[in-house]
């Protein structure tokens, strides 16, 4: 929830996007959000707050979505360390939770998955790792927003893992490809 000059003072930069010397035609609120803190405004989590959206109906749309979001935080990530500093205390360890997480839950599947094929054997310690990285994940998210109903995100875990992750790594891709 922006209060409408705020925004309105930022319009241009944010229609006007480039990335790479390239114009950026996607954008998104994390974009907005990093543009208002740079500016100087604060931001705040309203639980109460209200706020109408489009969910895809079919898994192509959920996909494609998906695909669109992983692009835009990569962008933003990128956009955003240097920046990092003067930022909230909380808004790091996301920025780096968001990345870094991906990163080791990946690793963590594609060793268990690993230790499977060449020993047969189940790897509890990768099923361990994951459900670490998602409870620590997602308790941060709980402290942050004083909602312990954020827990109930874990269960988007295997979500993660066997749909977003692959879709991630090509979000990842298109822009080393660049």
């Amino acid at each position: 929830m922006y209060r409408r000059s705020a925004p309105l003072l930022l319009l241009n930069q944010y229609e006007t996007q480039f990335f790479r010397r390239k114009p950026s035609d996607f954008g998104e609120d994390r974009h907005l959000t990093i543009l208002m803190l740079t500016a100087g405004y604060r931001t705040e989590y309203v639980p109460d707050a209200i706020a109408a959206t489009v969910v895809p109906d079919r898994l192509g749309a959920y996909l494609r979505q998906q695909l669109r979001w992983a692009r835009c935080t990569y962008r933003d990530t990128l956009l955003s360390l240097r920046l990092l500093p003067c930022f909230d205390r909380y808004l790091t360890p996301d920025v780096i939770g968001l990345n870094l997480g991906s990163l080791f839950l990946a690793l963590s599947l594609l060793a268990g998955l690993a230790q499977l094929a060449l020993t047969a054997t189940v790897p509890w310690w990768t099923a361990l790792t994951i459900a670490s990285l998602t409870m620590i994940r997602r308790s941060m998210a709980s402290v942050r927003a004083r909602q312990i109903r954020f827990l109930g995100f874990s269960l988007h875990t295997p979500i993660n893992l066997f749909l977003l992750l692959p879709l991630k790594a090509y979000a990842l891709r298109m822009y080393i490809k660049q």
